[in-house]
This record gives structure tokens, sequence and C-alpha cells, in this order.
């Protein structure tokens, strides 16, 4: 049976997230004090504590899942034998770090930067994103690419694919939230607005993107120890020029879960562990494929039951 290791993206985080593995284990708590010094200010805090509102912002909200991901892979890792990764936007950063191809403080520090960048974006250019539930991918994607051509400079797109069956848009604020009724009239059964702070995977993250590609193009990127599905292709890569490059995009791509979760499973995969906060990608895993074995490794009591 072969296992991936899938990794959590934004919406997965909650107050008090990490608390009881670093209360639990030495390791995690040295860990975890050690990106609190790294960053410059107390993650942990805003991890264990909240408020919510503040975990929410982009800028925290990053960082805070990259590390609760890495910090339940460092501890689990002796016991794990997988034979690919994947992470779902954000997620990709700890999915490279479990690969071998980020060290743990470039990654940190890329994650932070990704956060704030996407932050920044998110106020000068306002965007949102919706859940598009039950509507066709070709149906999504001609209404979008429609409502983008006639936008005057308002961009509706596709920005993830996260199972058959549930896209979520990304794009302008105001021309988004106006128009997001079409999705419904087209037939989806329910659209949906998320709480985000920016239109995300979409163009309007251009000015994220050109400041960030600088310092992924600074640090180094090694070969990956198993195959990395990327966002961007959903497809299956080691060469770590190659992620490198892939990873650049990703920001204003749309990350292709549903695809990627297909291809795993063509390859021979049928077990997916997911390790960070929150079941989000258990579920679309589940209503992806008809057979396959889906866990999760979030608290201290899943690392307990796992390490024993």
């Amino acid at each position: 049976m072969k296992t991936a290791l899938v990794f959590s993206g934004q919406g997965s985080q909650y107050v008090g997230m990490l608390k009881d593995i670093y209360e639990h284990y030495q390791d995690a708590k040295s860990t975890i004090e050690q990106a609190d010094d790294i960053l410059g200010y107390k993650l942990s805090e805003i991890c264990f504590e909240g408020p919510v509102d503040v975990l929410r912002e982009t800028r925290y909200t990053q960082p805070a899942l990259f590390l609760h991901s890495a910090v339940v892979f460092d501890l689990t890792r002796k016991g794990l034998n997988f034979d690919a990764v994947a992470g779902h936007s954000v997620g990709e950063y700890a999915a490279l770090y479990a690969a071998g191809v980020l060290k743990f403080e470039d990654a940190l520090k890329l994650v932070s930067l990704r956060g704030k960048l996407m932050f920044k974006a998110g106020e000068d250019e306002p965007g949102t994103m919706f859940a598009v539930i039950n509507l066709a991918d070709d149906i999504v994607e001609k209404l979008c690419a429609g409502l983008t051509a006639q936008g005057y400079g308002n961009v509706i797109v596709p920005a993830n694919y996260n199972s058959p069956g549930q896209i979520v848009i990304s794009g302008s604020a105001d021309y988004l939230r106006t128009n997001a009724q079409k999705f419904k009239d087209a037939g989806a059964r329910m659209v949906k607005e998320l709480q985000v702070s920016g239109a995300f995977h979409s163009p309007l993250l251009k000015s994220a993107k050109e400041k960030l590609e600088r310092t992924i193009n600074s640090i180094e990127f090694s070969d990956a120890i198993v195959p990395v599905y990327a966002n961007v292709t959903a497809e299956p890569v080691s060469d770590g020029q190659k992620i490198k490059e892939l990873l650049i995009k990703q920001l204003l791509s749309p990350v292709k879960w549903t695809h990627t979760v297909i291809n795993m499973h063509g390859a021979g995969i049928t077990n997916f562990i997911e390790m960070g906060p929150g079941n989000v990608l258990q579920g679309l895993i589940k209503r992806t494929l008809d057979v396959a074995e889906v866990s999760g490794l979030d608290k201290a009591v899943d690392l307990d039951k796992f390490i024993s």
C-alpha cells in the first residue's frame, strides 16, 4: 500500500492549535520557540490564545499552518513510510519541508513573507473568494472567463479545484459579490463567500508574486526525496529547480487539488495522511475517491496513538 502525506491549507487553523503538543512534547516546544525567535514575534501565543480575528489574518495564518504541520511531521517522521507528498496552497511549503526540498528556517521565512505580501496585496487590490458547490468545472470556467472579459479590469477566476463539484473562485471584491448570483443561476447548489483577506490564486496578487519570487530565487531548493505533486500541474516532480519554478507560479495559478488526488491514486497511492490542523483535506479526498484510507495527525492524542 502506497502512502501520501498531505498538508493543510488556509481555513484549517483554529485557536488553540499546537498548544497541547507544545505542552506534551519537549521537542515540539523547542521547535515552536525557535519559530518565535526566527519570526521575531510570539506566533505561539497567537496559535494558542488567538483571538480568532488575529489568527485569521493571512500574515499570521500561513506561518501558523506551516509550523503546525512541520511540528507534526517532525514528531512522527521516524514512524512514517511515505511515497509522495502534496500540500494545499500554503500547505505546499510544508510538503516541500517534509520532502527535504526546503530547510525548516527557509520554509518558515518564505511562508511568513508570503502571508505578509498576500495580506498587503489584499489591502491594495481588494479581492474576495466564493465557494461554488455542485456546478461543473467547465461551466464555472466559462462563467469566469465571460465575466472577466466584460469586467473592465475586474477579474473572476477559478482559484481552487477542491473536489468534484466544489470549486473556489477568486476575484475583485465588489465585482465578484455583484456577480456571484450568476453562478447560482447557472445551477450551483450554493455560492458562499469565504472569510479571506484577498483574491488568492488570482492575477490580483501580481505585486505579491513579484516580491516573493525574488526571495524564492535566493533560497536553495534540494531535490525531493519523494515525488511532490505540485499545485500548479497536479503532476509529480522531484527536481529542485523545477519545484522552485512551479512554486513561483503557484501564487497566481489555481490549486489543482482534485486532479492531484486523482493522479496520486492513479500512481497507486491508496493511503492519505493529513499532517496538521483540522480535517479539511480528508473530507476533500473522501469526496474525490470512492476507495481510499484517509486519516489525520493534528492533536497530541493523535500523535500519542501514532507513536505508540
